[in-house]
């Protein structure tokens, strides 16, 4: 039989499977995405993005997932990433973006 405990470790261990943030883009703004049969995530807080991408990826699918993840960005943000700011593989990247100014 498994203890009470264990379950709980379990369920805590579930809850933390989705895609979490970078600490310093906690509150930012969350939007889900499926491109080609896989999931991603993207985080904009003010002029920070970051792109996760879930699930696993097989050798030789990298360079084309990394390409799939530079262009969503500024599908998703209607932002410009700033190329030279760009940290990351396939699995997880970190940028600046300029933005339009607001009609106001």
């Amino acid at each position: 039989m498994i203890s009470p405990m264990r379950i709980l470790a379990l369920l805590l261990a579930l809850t933390a499977c989705g895609a979490q943030p970078a600490p310093q883009m906690w509150g930012a703004t969350r939007t889900d995405v499926t491109r080609d049969g896989r999931q991603y995530t993207v985080f904009q807080k003010g002029k920070q993005v970051e792109i996760i991408r879930l699930g696993w990826a097989a050798r030789g699918q990298h360079q084309a997932i990394r390409a799939t993840m530079i262009d969503m960005i500024p599908e998703v943000t209607g932002c410009r990433l700033v190329a030279s700011t760009l940290q990351g593989d396939s699995g997880e990247m970190r940028g600046r973006v300029t933005c339009p100014k607001k009609a106001g």
